[in-house]
């Protein structure tokens, strides 16, 4: 440790905060729709997805190694880079986050490596092949997946399960189901998304000569990057929990458990195979297929629209924040504690503006979705009645002039 330098300490501190924040940005992938359902209350259900993110971390290291070793060339990136990738990714998170939307953390992370290293080393220093096989084709591949796999599956459960649709034994028996499937897309979460952290911390520590190139995460990493991910998982992302649980869709105990296994699964299957996906995308997916599975069920688009806005934006938008503060760090050590400032500063004033509109466990649950413009529209025009048709809803009392009795009542 003789080589750990005051810029990589700041960068370590940096990456444990920004994995503070996906814990609680990706807190709504796990457990929105069982707290949306009432399988589990909003409190508990965080706790257990916490604790189970914690123990995911510790399952596989392929997906740090994907970020360390794969995605940008270790040889020539300083420590300055990736404390700049890392403002990126936490701005954009916080800003997602401020406005209810599911957008994805990964996505924002590989985002501001990428424009970091491309303003650092220029554009060669980013492995293409890496990118497009392993971020952008699974960024794309994964919620259609997802979503096919959960519509598919409410389909055959409602199918299947029409008999005993309505009875209690079935509503708890889904209920159970929903559980233990939101406790496996958290282990699933920590098993993918802490391991993002793992593996910028340990790309900061090759290049600053703490490891030896084409190193695994050592064992403090995996601990620390664990425990920072599962206490913002405990704090819960209250806004984009609603919004998942609620805002998309309305899901029944049925398509809760279908949503949340079929992104478990797909979760499980690309941490295995080292791709770096975002859960948010699977999870996002898997509601939005849930809520078309099931007969009359509704997917509320306009919701979902601003989501796949946000989707597009992310890597470009990070990118640009992070090459920025990339080129204000390399002006000396006084433009790396500019964009330290800078980062608190912005960070205090996204907190602030979330107090005017606090959302937290006692409301994650109520909605304000706003009517869409046809049903505004259609509620605003009143078909006349039928020709001849009088009913007493239109009869009134009519007063009598002084001095003379009042009638009975008379019709308008």
């Amino acid at each position: 440790m003789e080589n750990f330098s005051l810029i990589l300490a700041i960068v370590v501190v940096t990456a444990l905060a920004f994995d503070f924040t996906n814990g609680f940005h990706d807190t709504a992938n796990a457990m929105a729709t069982t707290i949306s359902t009432g399988a589990l209350k909003p409190k508990v259900a965080v706790a257990m997805s916490a604790a189970l993110n914690l123990v995911g971390a510790f399952l596989s290291v392929e997906v740090a190694n994907t970020i360390s070793k794969g995605l940008v060339d270790e040889t020539g990136i300083r420590p300055e880079v990736i404390f700049a990738a890392l403002v990126g990714a936490i701005l954009w998170n916080l800003l997602t986050w401020l406005v209810g939307l599911p957008s994805s953390s990964s996505h924002a992370l590989m985002g501001g490596l990428i424009g970091a290293t491309i303003a650092s080393a220029g554009v060669g220093a980013v492995h293409g092949d890496v990118l497009v096989t392993k971020v952008l084709i699974p960024a794309i591949a994964a919620p259609l997946v997802a979503g096919i796999a959960a519509m598919l599956a409410t389909r055959l459960m409602y199918s299947l399960g029409k008999k005993a649709e309505g009875s209690k034994a079935s509503e708890k028996g889904y209920r159970a189901g929903q559980i233990a499937s939101a406790g496996l897309v958290s282990l699933a979460h920590g098993t993918n998304d802490a391991q993002k952290t793992m593996g910028i911390i340990t790309l900061a520590l090759v290049a600053g000569g703490t490891l030896a190139p084409d190193s695994d995460p050592p064992m403090w990493v995996i601990l620390t990057a664990g425990l920072a991910i599962a206490l913002g998982t405990y704090l819960g992302g209250w806004r984009i929990i609603r919004t998942m649980g609620k805002g998309l869709t309305d899901l029944q105990p049925q398509q809760g458990f279908a949503a949340q296994t079929s992104a478990a699964t797909v979760i499980l299957a690309s941490s295995h195979l080292g791709f770096s996906l975002s859960t948010t995308h699977s999870v996002s997916g898997s509601v939005m297929g849930a809520g078309l599975g099931r007969k009359g069920g509704v997917v509320r688009w306009s919701t979902a629209t601003r989501m796949f806005v946000a989707w597009g934006l992310t890597l470009p938008a990070a990118a640009l924040v992070g090459a920025s503060a990339e080129w204000v760090t390399s002006l000396g050590s006084w433009g790396t504690a500019v964009v330290a400032v800078f980062l608190v500063a912005s960070s205090a004033a996204i907190w602030k503006l979330s107090r005017r509109e606090v959302v937290d466990h006692t409301n994650v649950n109520e909605t304000e979705e706003p009517a869409g413009v046809v049903t505004t529209a259609m509620a605003a025009v009143t078909p006349p009645p039928p020709a001849g048709a009088v009913t007493e809803d239109l009869a009134a009392t009519i007063p009598a002039p002084a001095g003379e009795p009042a009638p009975s009542q008379a019709t308008v």
